[in-house]
């Protein structure tokens, strides 16, 4: 059977893993001149190899064995781990909606119309400004949660020498 500190470590390293994933694909969507439906598809593509890499451990390891560990840093750590993820829906609630705007004007399909984003919709602005909220709230409160379950793994599983 796999030791304990085995599966902890694979699901630290897959959450560590995750965070380059998160940096491509943003560095994807800075680095665009223009925003095309092939650019979009592998900003989204990249990303969600980054969400999938940190949400299975969330799921199949972390949250099954929070209850059996509860206390103030679990708690924490729980509590920011739950409130990027909840940026994430305020983030995807802008971007379904600029999805929609732009596909609906074929700015994905003819992406050198000189048009601001502003002018498609009377709610773009609010839109992006929610995506922008979304994506760095959850980059925010990933990386508060990240640092707090690493100080918990030294914690639990002491694997540098003089800690134990």
């Amino acid at each position: 059977m796999v030791s304990e500190l085995a599966i902890a470590t694979a699901a630290l390293v897959m959450v560590t893993a995750s965070f380059p994933f998160y940096l491509w694909g943003a560095w994807i969507m800075i680095d665009a001149d223009i925003v095309t439906w092939g650019v979009l598809s592998y900003h989204l593509k990249v990303i969600a190899v980054g969400l999938t890499l940190n949400t299975l451990p969330v799921l199949v390891w972390m949250i099954p064995r929070a209850a059996d560990q509860i206390g103030g840093l679990v708690a924490v750590h729980a509590f920011f781990g739950l409130q990027a993820y909840a940026m994430l829906l305020v983030g995807l609630t802008g971007i379904v909606r600029i999805l929609q705007v732009k596909l609906a004007h074929d700015l994905y399909g003819n992406p050198t119309q000189d048009v601001d984003l502003n002018d498609l919709h009377e709610h773009m602005g609010a839109w992006r400004r929610r995506l922008r909220i979304g994506v760095f709230g959850y980059v925010f409160f990933w990386l508060l949660a990240y640092a707090l379950g690493i100080v918990r793994y030294l914690l639990r599983y002491p694997v540098i020498a003089g800690l134990s």
